[in-house]
């Protein structure tokens, strides 16, 4: 579909959509470019605040991921108008201000339309140096991967909202979607990294296939070294999987070659569609343990090294 959409040649135009990447770019002067990306998410949670909180971390991320810093920002709503409450909105609404406050930007305006779901984002605007963007095209032949957050967030707040998740988990599970990003950039820009891509809704093998596509390579990773929420494990055994994770299964067929030891389960939580995941990060070999230690440092969630960039076209191999 979008290649029927006409395209733009425009020498300032630095990061388009034709590598798929997290946000634009667009040069402004020799030494600024401004970065703009939109997104927005229908509840995860039931908890309004929580909800504006996470919705706002998720839209961050993609700042974050382009090693730009956030700026202004604009809300994006959707509000079924009389059949909730005003309260609900300014409660959402406060949650995104909130996590925009803690990213050091502002929001300063928005649109609302009459809908019947709710739905919440931002329109987020941030900075960088034109020579200093980071994006998901970068990785080389020999560059280690390193994960900044955990999976399995899609398969859990399903099963919140089939209420077959405790209250600690659920607690958990919103505190990791509304950490933001903002420690690890700082940490992979201070270090000096390849590559990067958030993973949200391709999951982490969807978004890892197109930095492999855009890079021009392949990657391996093993499973045992990637982090796993306990919780999204006894979920997707019970048959618990969103159907977004189901579709990015689907749409990975051909471009993953799964060990032999690597089961169903195991491959639905590596596509599993999160909302406000970590970082994914190519950093060079010799570079990589000094990035997993900022990155201990900083107090990520977690910093794991996960798999390796190798020689290809795109192929993603995965091994225990």
């Amino acid at each position: 579909m979008l290649s029927q959409l006409p395209t733009f040649s425009d020498p300032r135009i630095l990061v388009g959509p034709e590598t798929a990447d997290d946000a634009a770019v667009y040069q402004l002067t020799d030494d600024l470019a401004v970065v703009q990306s939109v997104d927005y998410i229908t509840p995860v949670v039931d908890d309004p605040y929580a909800c504006g909180a996470v919705a706002a971390a998720n839209s961050l991320s993609d700042m974050y991921a382009m090693g730009a810093q956030p700026i202004f920002a604009l809300n994006l709503v959707g509000f079924p108008v009389g059949k909730l409450s005003l309260d609900v909105l300014t409660a959402i609404l406060q949650g995104g201000a909130d996590k925009v406050k803690e990213a050091g930007a502002s929001i300063i305006g928005g649109h609302s339309i009459d809908d019947p779901e709710p739905k919440y984002g931002l329109v987020v605007t941030g900075l960088v140096h034109p020579k200093k963007i980071l994006t998901n095209a970068g990785a080389r032949v020999g560059d280690d991967l390193v994960l900044t957050k955990p999976l399995g967030l899609g398969i859990i707040t399903t099963g919140i909202k089939r209420e077959q998740v405790s209250q600690d988990t659920m607690q958990q599970t919103v505190h990791i979607m509304t950490m933001l990003n903002k420690a690890a950039a700082e940490a992979m820009v201070e270090v000096g990294v390849d590559a990067c891509t958030d993973i949200t809704g391709f999951g982490l093998l969807g978004h890892l296939n197109e930095m492999t596509a855009g890079s021009g390579v392949g990657a391996r990773i093993s499973l045992n070294a990637i982090p796993v929420l306990p919780d999204a494990w006894n979920l997707v055994k019970d048959g618990i999987c969103p159907g977004g994770t189901k579709r990015n299964h689907q749409a990975l067929e051909g471009k993953v070659t799964w060990a032999r030891e690597i089961t169903e389960e195991a491959q639905l939580i590596l596509c599993d569609a999160q909302t406000s995941g970590g970082l994914l990060i190519a950093v060079p070999k010799e570079k990589s343990a000094q990035l997993v230690k900022r990155l201990q440092d900083a107090k990520t969630l977690a910093a794991a090294s996960i798999g390796e960039i190798v020689a290809g076209a795109g192929e993603i191999e995965v091994t225990p």
